[in-house]
């Protein structure tokens, strides 16, 4: 059997597999079976000849599979090539590489925070935000793509918003020291600046040094005496004799800042730069 002829008893297959479907239109059909009829005829193919042909569906996909994995692997040979050009401060080339690996894999979230750090060195700050951005729908607990984002948004002098980026970052990376400090001299860039965001109580109650903080005191014998004899004290005030409440509540306040200052005085100024709005000498320069 000729290649030829397999050809066309691999149409023939293909164009029955869509007769026996419900795709078609009835005009369609009409127009497929004619058709098959025509190669059937003008090539000679029976039955046995049908039986040789190749599944044409099947071949395409293969293809394709062969395809996505070989461009996958370009790509990241592109993205190596890329690294090193970053190392040597060639920036614009490595944008270059980057590029090319996104274009056959755009689903690799890696690539566009890489060409993200590659627009920030060439101080290209909304490309910048935009790729890390692309990263994110992509990839959105890549705590790295939060925080190059933080650091473009910094750049284009939007603090509000890179401090959410920062806390973020920190939220799904809490042991990188790094992060942690960008995020401190985000808050303090915006007490400079006379701002402050809303008070993230979320961020408060996911932080490791707090929630430690807190069993320790619950576990303190002196604090669970304090506790219950507040909530003994609150019981028993009579309606119209609150006074005697609010001393209790204003005491065990008192008790408890004077615990935490004790058990950890940086962990204590950190949760007031975030809590208490600026005051009048917040924008002065220290004294010298």
């Amino acid at each position: 059997m000729s290649e030829i002829k397999i050809v066309a008893a691999s149409i023939v297959n293909f164009l029955k597999q869509q007769l026996d479907g419900d795709t078609l239109s009835v005009d369609s059909r009409e127009s497929v079976e004619v058709g098959v009829q025509c190669i059937e005829t003008a090539f000679e193919i029976g039955p046995e000849d049908a039986a040789k042909g190749v599944d044409l569906l099947q071949l395409i996909r293969k293809q394709q599979g062969g395809q996505s994995a070989t461009n996958r692997a370009e790509a990241e040979r592109l993205k190596c090539e890329g690294n090193e050009l970053m190392k040597n401060e060639r920036y614009r080339e490595a944008h270059e590489k980057y590029t090319r690996a996104i274009e056959l894999d755009p689903r690799n979230a890696l690539y566009f925070c890489n060409r993200a750090a590659a627009h920030f060195k060439l101080g290209e700050n909304e490309s910048t935000v935009a790729d890390c951005m692309a990263a994110l729908a992509l990839q959105p607990e890549y705590a790295k793509a939060h925080h190059r984002l933080a650091l473009a948004l910094t750049a284009l002098d939007r603090h509000r918003e890179a401090r959410q980026a920062f806390l973020r970052a920190v939220q799904l990376e809490p042991d990188n020291e790094n992060f942690q400090q960008q995020l401190r001299l985000s808050d303090e860039r915006l007490s400079q600046l006379g701002e402050r965001g809303p008070m993230d109580l979320g961020g408060l109650l996911q932080n490791p040094a707090l929630l430690n903080m807190a069993t320790e005191m619950l576990a303190d014998p002196n604090m669970q005496n304090l506790i219950s004899g507040l909530m003994n004290n609150t019981a028993a005030t009579a309606p119209g004799q609150g006074a005697g409440g609010m001393s209790a509540l204003l005491e065990a306040g008192q008790a408890l800042a004077q615990h935490m200052q004790a058990a950890n005085p940086e962990l204590v100024e950190q949760l007031r730069r975030q809590v208490r709005p600026p005051g009048p000498g917040d924008n002065q320069p220290p004294a010298q």
